[in-house]
């Protein structure tokens, strides 16, 4: 079977040679040497007569086509037909000159590595071609996004330097004193920025820059100052470290009172909270400075818009009950430092200090308080105040508790406080003339609590009213002048307790 697959191949490729290179019979002499076959017009040669047959005419395929090929056989090798013209017309140009060959077939398969080889070259270069446009395309992207880039930072520069440079201020001279508020925390950013809205400078750029070049500035306490309108930054800052510059800036100590007290004999006058008030409320200095007088503010104080007054719910029935107008603030106004704004009206600072102070009484548990004392929280307050008045720190809770065993029994407190309240003359132990007269605040005269409050308590006298020691006392009293108190529940020690301390002098009255 391999055998006529090798004669049927080579007469295929001896026809596709005539095919190619066909040849004039003519120009053969008709006929072949043995003179006995001759050429058809096909090319085809007559089989030689007498010649043996082979094996081959039985086969009944047509020759003359390629074979078909089964699973089973090998395929001859495919023929690249390609038309070449005499080695001779060859063009050389660019190329290694071919080589003379006796078999032109042997020739082909000798090209074919080569032909491969350069289709390999070619498919290289187009990659390669390929991978060099793209890195040109990357580069070009990438020179657009350096670009960009490039130009985004030189706005950004420039903007940068626009901002870096001197901020607007003023040149002086300063005007009229305004009032600025500093709240707790304020950083200098909100301090430039509270500037700026009052109009004391012209920037708050300028202020920060100013305030950055002052170390004193982390001194600053929260209140009100009053700084001089249209300053330069450097001078807005100088002024508000000043120390006349802080106004509105109250400090009321435990118990005083709204109104001024005298001592018996001495005459010396104890400032009350409205002329404190007074002083602090001075803006400027000489004859522009500006102050609100204490009987202005008694005035506002006896107002009866509670809510202008800022007075909480808690209290105003109390205020409405009070049998004196210009004393239904008493108490309202808490003990410690405070701040108001002095350029506002005597009601508006009287409702500043009002509300802060409500806040600061509820903050220690005012409104929930009562449940053990069975006290209204207004009265709570009347009852601290009083706390406030007759006893030392350390014996607040017992005082208390001596007035809550006192109520429950339906005793009177008995206090001298509550005496000196109502007189414009003070002193630690009152007569019995004063004792026996009767007033909305007098705890001799009268069973209860006063009306009112009779001072400004703390709030640790707050406190101690809302939870007071426990104990069984219904006396104390005060027996040397270094503040020792004694407390009992029996009254004959208390009153061994007394003359103890008339004694030591500190009862003697100054009158």
């Amino acid at each position: 079977m391999t055998d006529r697959w090798a004669r049927a191949e080579e007469r295929y490729r001896q026809r596709e040679a005539d095919r190619r290179y066909r040849r004039d019979d003519r120009a053969w002499g008709g006929q072949n040497s043995g003179g006995q076959n001759s050429r058809d017009t096909r090319g085809r040669t007559n089989r030689v007569v007498g010649r043996e047959q082979d094996d081959w005419d039985d086969y009944e395929d047509d020759t003359t086509v390629i074979p078909r090929y089964t699973d089973d056989m090998e395929p001859p090798e495919p023929v690249v037909e390609r038309r070449r013209a005499p080695r001779e017309q060859r063009a050389r140009v660019g190329r290694r000159e071919a080589p003379e060959h006796e078999d032109d077939d042997e020739y082909e398969e000798e090209r074919r590595p080569r032909t491969r080889s350069r289709r390999s070259s070619r498919v290289a270069s187009r990659k390669a071609k390929e991978r060099k446009r793209r890195r040109r395309t990357m580069w070009l992207f990438a020179g657009v996004f350096v670009l960009l880039f490039a130009g985004a930072a030189v706005f950004a520069g420039m903007k940068l330097v626009q901002s870096l440079g001197s901020p607007e201020d003023y040149a002086g001279p300063a005007g009229p004193l305004v009032v600025v508020q500093v709240h707790q925390g304020d950083t200098s950013s909100q301090i430039a920025t509270a500037m700026k809205e009052r109009g004391v400078v012209a920037s708050t750029g300028a202020f920060v820059e100013a305030a950055l070049r002052n170390s004193n500035m982390n001194s600053v306490q929260p209140g009100f100052y009053a700084i001089p309108s249209r300053s330069p930054a450097a001078q807005a800052v100088s002024a508000l470290l000043g120390k006349q510059s802080r106004v509105g800036n109250l400090v009321i100590p435990e118990g005083r009172l709204l109104h001024d007290q005298f001592e018996v004999g001495t005459g010396k006058r104890t400032d009350g909270i409205y002329r404190m008030m007074s002083a602090a409320s001075c803006i400027g200095i000489g004859a522009a400075q500006k102050c609100v007088t204490p009987e202005q503010l008694d005035a506002a104080g006896a107002s009866v818009d509670l809510a202008a007054l800022g007075v909480p719910a808690w209290a105003a029935q109390g205020v409405k009950d009070c049998p004196d107008r210009t004393r239904q603030l008493e108490g309202l106004i808490a003990a410690g430092t405070l701040d108001f704004d002095p350029s506002g009206t005597p009601e508006e600072m009287l409702r500043q200090l009002v509300t802060s102070s409500a806040k600061a009484y509820e903050s220690t548990g005012l409104l929930q308080s009562g449940g053990e004392t069975k006290l209204s929280p207004y009265q709570t307050l009347i009852a601290a105040s009083l706390v406030e008045r007759e006893a030392k720190p350390q014996d607040m809770g017992k005082v208390a508790r001596v007035i809550v065993n006192r109520l429950k029994d339906n005793m009177p407190l008995q206090f001298d406080s509550t005496v000196n309240y109502a007189l414009d003359r003070t002193e630690v132990q009152t007569n019995d003339a004063d004792r026996l007269t009767e007033t909305p605040w007098n705890t001799y005269a009268m069973p209860g609590l006063p009306k009112t409050p009779i001072a400004a308590p703390s709030l640790k006298a707050l406190s101690a009213m809302e939870n007071p020691d426990p104990g069984p006392w219904l006396y104390f009293v005060t027996v040397d002048k270094k503040g020792t108190t004694l407390f009992t529940d029996d009254y004959k020690q208390h009153q061994k307790y007394i003359l103890q301390a008339q004694q030591s002098g500190i009862l003697d009255s100054g009158r």
